[in-house]
């Protein structure tokens, strides 16, 4: 059974064309560097492929992937200070006298790379040293076309906005990564039940999607990758990266608090025809969730009825008609390496291409999958080849992978928000492990000996009682 857990075509693998440039050490002059199909590179050469001159330009695919990846290898603030060091020295910048057609062609061209990188990766950007290196390029080109001042200050405008934007975060950094967690139910006066705020499952459903994909959108694409750095045998220290992964946990523990805001809602009433009645509602809401693309929630939802102090309640559950449930357990059965519910995902995914409305291109995939088949891709391939070069082919599925992600968490919510519901769910009190437990117990008995056992201390531990 599931279990609560714990803590694009953006990228198409193919040949990429090298920048007219001379060999580095150990690679032959005008040798492809992918040829056909994804090869290997030391740093140097891959650097050296993301610059572009008046004649040439990476091709987006790349840019994506090497920008996510080579954080495992360079601070992206040493990264921009090098490839600004290149673009000065290619192109002669540093020169009294500029060649002007040329330097037009290469600076539409460099504006480019610099407007796609701020986009997609802003907090690469968020240090003033990297916004020095940005202006200082820039303005040794501004003398040979007089747009590209408007420019660069329309770009760095939209990037502080984005910046901004990304630092607000949503109100769970107050509700949902410090909930009030109870030992014992909360006092009538400050506890409200979710039917008495939200009683339509579909409803709730789309609440759910608000919150996820309000979520999502703080995640950037560089965070799966800062997860798992580790140091770089070849660099001289280790990128201190332990700061830079606060959305993807954040998004987790949002996970595990709907989890336990199920499982509480489910414990909270006293008679077991009430609880019946809330197993059946979020039945219906998992149900929804599922038709939406949501499985995040879907699996949330499950997670929360399969905790023990729920699955438990035996007469409870005699009272539910558990014939959807079990449908949608076997839809996220882990099984076969969870098998249905890739299919599931897939077929959503497919959905989301061929969208005629903004509701179909919602996927909201399992995210803690989503982090151990990262983790796992990321264990499972070494970063450097024997011969110290860059294992590009590993990058290439990671970016497939990560550029997927970003695409589905770019979908604009079409669900009209409900800051009743919304508060709800971030703020509602939920019950610790131990108030799960004993709220179960007082509503249907201990019948093993090692419940009855559990019992005893917990009225000991939480309500004095022997």
């Amino acid at each position: 059974m599931p279990r609560t857990l714990t803590a694009s075509d953006m990228v198409t693998p193919g040949s990429l064309s090298p920048p007219p440039t001379e060999s580095t050490e150990g690679e032959q002059a005008g040798q492809p560097l992918l040829d056909g199909a994804p090869s290997s590179a030391s740093l140097d050469t891959l650097i050296q492929h993301l610059v572009p001159t008046a004649d040439y330009y990476p091709e987006k695919a790349y840019i994506f992937t090497f920008l996510l990846s080579s954080r495992l290898f360079i601070e992206p603030r040493e990264l921009l200070a090098r490839v600004c060091h290149l673009c000065i020295e290619q192109q002669q910048l540093d020169k009294p006298v500029l060649d002007k057609a040329r330097v037009r062609k290469f600076g539409a061209k460099l504006l480019q790379l610099l407007a796609e990188w701020t986009e997609t990766f802003p907090r690469d950007f968020e240090e003033e040293s990297t916004i020095g290196h940005l202006t200082d390029v820039v303005g040794r080109i501004s003398p040979c076309d007089e747009t590209y001042g408007s420019r660069v200050h329309q770009l760095l405008q939209t990037l502080h906005q984005k910046l901004a934007s990304l630092g607000q975060g949503p109100e769970s950094l107050v509700g949902a990564d410090k909930p009030i967690s109870y030992r014992t139910k909360p006092p009538a006066s400050i506890h409200r039940e979710l039917l008495g705020v939200c009683s339509d499952p579909y409803t709730l459903a789309q609440q759910l999607t608000h919150v996820e994909l309000e979520r999502l959108r703080h995640i950037g694409p560089e965070e799966f990758v800062q997860a798992f750095v580790n140091k770089d045998p070849l660099a001289g220290t280790k990128p201190r990266f332990s700061d830079k992964t606060n959305n993807v946990e954040a998004y987790v523990k949002w996970f595990n608090r709907l989890c336990y805001l199920v499982a509480t809602e489910i414990c909270m009433p006293a008679k077991k025809k009430q609880r019946a009645q809330v197993i059946e509602f979020f039945i219906d809401v998992a149900r929804e969730c599922f038709n939406i693309g949501n499985f995040n929630s879907l699996m949330a939802i499950i997670s929360g009825m399969n905790m023990s102090p729920v699955s438990r309640l035996k007469k409870t559950w005699a009272k539910v008609k558990t014939a959807k449930f079990f449908i949608l357990e076997h839809q996220m059965d882990p099984t076969g390496n969870f098998c249905n519910y890739r299919t599931a995902l897939r077929g959503a995914a497919h959905r989301s291409l061929t969208a005629h409305s903004s509701r179909e291109k919602i996927v909201i995939p399992f995210f803690s999958l989503l982090i151990k088949d990262i983790y796992f891709l990321n264990e499972g391939c070494a970063n450097r080849l024997p011969n110290g070069h860059v294992n590009f082919e590993k990058f290439l599925e990671l970016a497939k992978q990560v550029g997927e992600f970003i695409t589905w968490k770019q979908v604009e919510c079409p669900f009209e928000q409900d800051p009743s519901i919304t508060h709800y769910l971030y703020t509602a009190p939920i019950f610790s492990e131990d108030g799960l437990y004993l709220a179960s117990y007082e509503s249907e008995s201990p019948e093993s000996q090692t419940e009855k056992e559990r019992w005893k201390s917990l009225r000991s531990s939480i309500l004095g009682k022997t």
